[in-house]
């Protein structure tokens, strides 16, 4: 299984959840559930403006968990 490393990414730069939300056009709401991996997708435009704003690849934002180690 995929994660989104976005909170990991965010304590490296010493930004916060808030900081990311500001730059970020959606909710509060839909941005934590987000990174806390608690969404089931997420769109391309979405996953662009993450790695834009974090200023990383794409790549860099996720992990693979040992569930699908397989």
């Amino acid at each position: 299984m995929l994660r989104l490393k976005v909170i990991e990414i965010l304590n490296e730069q010493n930004h916060t959840k808030y900081w990311l939300y500001k730059q970020m056009v959606m909710s509060y709401q839909n941005l934590s559930k987000l990174i806390n991996n608690e969404t089931k997708s997420i769109r391309f435009d979405t996953l662009e403006r993450l790695s834009d704003v974090l200023n990383c690849p794409i790549d860099d934002l996720f992990d693979r968990t040992d569930a699908s180690k397989k």
